[in-house]
């Protein structure tokens, strides 16, 4: 059967099987699963999903249930779905509650199945545990706690109490910003290890990377603090000099001391959010006015885009985004992705979004391309969003895999994302919460929040 035809006979069930789309026991035939737990496809194979569960993958003639409702997914492709671990979930003051839930549809319409949110507010639990009751769709998520930074954190005794109340409020991590001094981080991690909490963030300076593993941390966001180890010269490290993110001392780096950090990185088991569009788009020499003629910009709120607008023309009015300055730092981070990639540091899907010109989901498939120009295989580039995040909140087998027992969390696309990543871009259907979801609701829903943010 020709995807074509597939397509017509799903949308063709959406009017006349309501009933099956949120079916909590579904039987897919004939659909080629990639299980992440290895490389391989399996082919022509079935997949039979209960409550939420995955009971059995095996081929067709070896699955044999009575009484249910079946897809044909006939020269479709099925994987467990991408990650977006460095998100930030808008609050309700910012556009109201109801971009909370565009966002997470958002999400839902590229594929991406998993959250992590790293700056936490408390309508963020709430709305957790909404996607957990099955009150509204939306992926499975983590949410951090308020960042500690230099200003939050007052003292030691300061950051432990922070510790405490957001291991005690059921935030899932804490987010760590820069400014903090050693003293104050040395506390929080000693009180992070003793509650039981998973904690990363930036690098701050004064503490520096090697203090920062060497105590702990479960990520290092943005690849930060790796640049600035590589500085033996610490006066080259002016920020008003310097550049955001110290990219303007990429010149100043010794990269013969990279070995060093990487066995330090992987003796501290720690994972690395790259977040390379980020720096791409925020901090790239690309124009803001091109990126914010792009088509996913129109799923935003206007004001939202215009913030973003100015805020990147601002840099780039003060020359610091020329492309003489930027071109270095952006090939020096796609260098030092690689290099701790093959090193063996697990790598976590991540973007940053929404962040300046980042839109939620859209900017995963950005990332995916990054990534991949950088030199990573489709495969690995699959386990960043899937196999690594289980791996790295200890839940590995759980989810991020396709085999019995585990969570029925996937994605269909028409063709095989090992061999071709821009597949993923167009999700023919995902599984979530217990919910088979088609592309013709999907795409509804985007149509929904474009058309709410329509520019006049």
């Amino acid at each position: 059967m020709k995807p074509a035809k597939i397509l017509f006979w799903l949308f063709f069930l959406s009017f006349f099987a309501p009933r099956l789309l949120f079916s909590q026991e579904l039987l897919i035939n004939h659909v080629n699963i990639i299980t992440m737990e290895d490389d391989q496809v399996l082919e022509d194979h079935s997949i039979y999903v209960k409550d939420g569960i995955i009971l059995e993958i095996a081929p067709e003639e070896e699955i044999s249930v009575a009484g249910i409702r079946t897809l044909d997914g006939r020269g479709m492709y099925i994987f467990p779905g991408l990650a977006e671990f460095h998100a930030h979930l808008p609050n309700p003051d910012q556009y109201g509650p109801e971009f909370q839930q565009e966002v997470l549809w958002l999400y839902l319409a590229n594929g991406v199945l998993r959250i992590r949110s790293m700056l936490g507010h408390e309508s963020h639990l709430t709305l957790k545990k909404r996607v957990e009751n099955g009150e509204i769709p939306g992926p499975r998520m983590f949410i951090s706690g308020p960042s500690l930074n230099g200003n939050s954190v007052v003292d030691p005794d300061a950051g432990r109490q922070m510790v405490r109340d957001q291991k005690a409020a059921g935030y899932d991590h804490l987010k760590l910003h820069p400014g903090l001094d050693t003293p104050k981080f040395l506390a929080i991690a000693d009180e992070a290890k003793k509650v039981g909490i998973y904690y990363g963030g930036h690098v701050s300076m004064d503490v520096g990377l090697v203090t920062s593993l060497t105590n702990g941390y479960r990520s290092v966001e943005h690849i930060d603090g790796y640049l600035e180890a590589m500085v033996t010269d610490k006066s080259k490290l002016d920020p008003t000099k310097s550049g955001p993110f110290n990219m303007l001392a990429v010149g100043d780096v010794d990269r013969d001391l990279l070995s060093g950090l990487i066995d330090l990185t992987l003796e501290a088991k720690a994972y690395v959010a790259p977040t390379m569009t980020l720096f791409e788009r925020y901090f790239g020499f690309q124009p803001a006015y091109e990126l914010r003629q792009q088509p996913e910009m129109f799923y935003l709120p206007g004001q939202l885009v215009t913030q973003w607008f100015n805020t990147k023309t601002q840099l780039e009015s003060s020359g610091v985004l020329a492309e003489a300055k930027v071109k270095p730092y952006l090939e020096f981070r796609q260098w030092l992705f690689l290099e701790l990639h093959k090193a063996g540091v697990p790598m976590i899907m991540s973007s940053d979004s929404p962040q300046v010109f980042n839109v939620p989901g859209f900017s995963i498939h950005r990332e995916i391309e990054s990534m991949s120009k950088a030199g990573m295989s489709n495969y690995e580039i699959l386990k960043t969003g899937s196999i690594n995040c289980a791996d790295y909140f200890e839940q590995a087998g759980d989810w991020g895999v396709l085999k019995p027992g585990a969570a029925a969390e996937f994605v269909m696309v028409q063709k095989n994302p090992l061999e071709d990543l821009t597949t993923m871009q167009k999700p023919q259907a995902i599984m979530i919460g217990g919910k088979f979801i088609q592309r013709d609701e999907l795409m509804l829903e985007l149509n929904l929040i474009r058309q709410k943010y329509i520019r006049q």
